[in-house]
């Protein structure tokens, strides 16, 4: 690697992975208590493995929820509806072991306080005209597409567990060309070559052809890109049959693919009340605003709260040499536009919506459905013309 010019990586996985499958249960625990109490204090986790599902952590609320019809509805809609796949929602077990918020943070929260320690970070880059890095936005793309092309029965071996990888070539800092594609993708059995070791070579055309070929642009390619489908041969025991899933172990897939720092708090099952889910949305949005004005190129926000105090106690904003304006007078802008606090974070990006269960797969940024608020350039004039 020489300066400038690198191969960079990263990954997404279908709404049908385990640990996706979590993430969507306790956000939809989240949505159900929103929609009946906005008051409500949600720290959802949950777990699964082979015919078992564990929906767990701490609630305060006035909302009922019933956690074992969210939950096979939940499973159905993903797509685990035949025994096939080795998890159903019509068979699998499922343990509520959920308990309440403690009075001890409650008491800080409800004067407006962050509801715990941490530090969140936010990202955008003009690679893309969702201003997201693209190896993450072709990897979401493509894990998407899995999801459509299962769905509407297309190719109708596909199961709901999946995974996509992109590797992407920079050349003076900026994507050249797409170098490797890797699609891992549950399956059945009718597609197995005579052996029953390997998925034959018409499904793995069949799969480029309509997965990766509509996703990856042809101009980001060349005749040194590599495909890989189901590198191992055959991906037939998946989902929770293979491999436990937990809520919040996909954090680098929800958010930049690596490119950007990050805090380490997972989002899914959080109330906005909790700053490593609401505060990252808020630094996503100062820091697509900042690129989106043309203050910079690159802007990376790095944000961070002391449990049951209102304001940020640090704000870093660091924009890889890219800035047109100096970094102290962009900081100054930052902070006379945007409310850090948790309850101007709510205010203004309308966090208290049943909005989270989009959120829960193909990644948290770079979307433009109207539940991301924190997509929205609506600041970016106001910066332009003050800088």
């Amino acid at each position: 690697m020489t300066e400038g010019n690198f191969l960079f990586t990263s990954e997404s996985v279908t709404e049908g992975h385990p640990d996706k499958l979590c993430d969507r249960i306790s956000d939809g625990v989240l949505d159900e208590i929103i929609k009946q109490d906005r008051t409500g204090r949600v720290a959802c986790e949950t777990f699964v493995t082979t015919g078992l599902v564990i929906v767990g952590g701490e609630i305060t609320t006035s909302a009922y929820v019933d956690i074992h019809k969210l939950v096979r509805r939940i499973v159905k809609e993903v797509g685990y509806t035949d025994s096939r796949y080795g998890f159903a929602y019509d068979s699998c077990a499922i343990l509520n072991a959920i308990g309440s918020q403690s009075p001890d943070i409650a008491q800080g929260v409800d004067i407006g306080g962050a509801g715990d320690q941490g530090l969140m970070s936010g990202y955008a880059t003009r690679d893309t005209r969702e201003l997201m890095p693209i190896p993450i936005m072709l990897a979401h793309k493509l894990t998407r597409q899995l999801a459509t092309v299962r769905k509407k029965k297309i190719l109708p071996y596909l199961g709901p567990d999946g995974k996509s990888q992109v590797t992407v070539e920079y050349r003076e800092k900026k994507p050249y060309r797409v170098d490797s594609v890797v699609i891992s993708t549950q399956h059945t059995e009718e597609i197995l070559n005579k052996s029953g070791k390997k998925i034959t070579k018409k499904a793995i055309e069949e799969i480029i052809e309509k997965i990766a070929l509509p996703i990856i642009p042809a101009k980001m390619t060349d005749r040194k890109t590599k495909f890989w489908v189901n590198p191992t041969g055959k991906f037939v025991v998946g989902g929770p049959q293979s491999d436990t899933g937990m809520t919040g172990r996909k954090i680098i897939v929800d958010t930049y693919g690596g490119m950007a720092s990050h805090g380490g708090g997972a989002f899914s099952g959080k109330d906005p009340t909790k700053v490593d889910r609401s505060a990252s949305y808020m630094a996503r949005y100062i820091a697509k605003n900042v690129v989106a004005s043309g203050l910079a190129d690159k802007c990376n926000i790095q944000l961070a709260y002391a449990i049951g105090v209102a304001r940020p106690v640090s704000m870093m904003l660091y924009t890889n040499k890219t800035n047109k304006i100096p970094e102290k007078r962009i900081v100054e802008l930052i902070n006379k536009h945007f409310d850090m606090t948790p309850r101007g974070i709510i205010k203004q990006l309308d966090l208290l919506r049943p909005i989270y269960g989009k959120t829960s797969a193909y990644g948290h940024f770079g979307r433009n459905e109207r539940e991301f608020t924190w997509e929205r350039t609506d600041k970016a004039k106001i910066l332009a013309k003050e800088a």
